[in-house]
């Protein structure tokens, strides 16, 4: 589990890909100094695991076998060799809780639409899958590239696509690639989990509801 507080960034080493996966190595620096081997980083909000050991050489590097449909879904797939990516270590379950519920299992890709730059913050607006539209709420939480962000604005139900806007202050944007991030980037998305259970729990009660036989 994760929290969505930024650690550090990484700097995209190297990406071997095959027919339908990749390789993606990552320089972490101190960050994964002590990360075991199978032991997890989110890495612009995906969880990912340790699947080579670093060299003495290079300590601080972390290597995941990336599958295909991990690479479709996020944004992982349009990495490149250099880019900047948003780190977080799983939470220790004596750490402190600062964010919110982030599972690094991303629920769709977004795409960055807008963003307007003010002197003490920023405004983004993303994109989002439609299915996704109902799981969001103003005031609500959202992982974006791994990073636990307040709704200030969502779209209405009857827009014609589905987006979510975030305030973000110049702190967040100094340690976070959002500084950088530009027009039409791609945007890994997780929803807040207490929403995905409760319109789960939903789903089944209108699918009981229907059921019944009122003669």
């Amino acid at each position: 589990m994760f929290t969505g507080i930024i650690e550090g960034l990484g700097t995209v080493e190297s990406i071997e890909r095959t027919n339908d996966s990749a390789a993606i190595t990552i320089d972490a620096g101190p960050l994964v100094a002590d990360l075991e081997l199978g032991g997890s980083l989110a890495v612009n909000g995906v969880c990912l695991t340790s699947t080579r050991r670093p060299t003495e050489q290079r300590p601080g590097l972390f290597t995941a076998e990336v599958m295909g449909e991990t690479l479709r879904l996020t944004g992982l797939g349009t990495l490149g060799t250099g880019d900047r990516v948003n780190l977080e270590r799983c939470t220790p379950a004596s750490g402190r809780f600062d964010g919110h519920v982030v599972q690094g299992h991303v629920d769709g890709r977004g795409e960055l639409l807008d963003r307007i730059d003010r002197p003490d913050w920023s405004t983004l607006r993303i994109g989002l899958p439609a299915e996704l539209a109902p799981l969001t709420a103003v005031k609500g939480s959202i992982a974006l590239n791994g990073v636990s962000l307040t709704l200030t604005a969502v779209s209405e139900p009857s827009a014609s696509s589905a987006w979510v806007e975030a305030g973000l202050i110049p702190a967040t944007l100094a340690h976070t690639t959002f500084g950088e991030l530009p027009v039409g980037a791609a945007v890994n998305v997780e929803v807040d989990v207490l929403a995905k259970y409760t319109a789960r729990l939903l789903s089944f009660r209108t699918t009981t509801q229907q059921g019944v036989d009122h003669d």
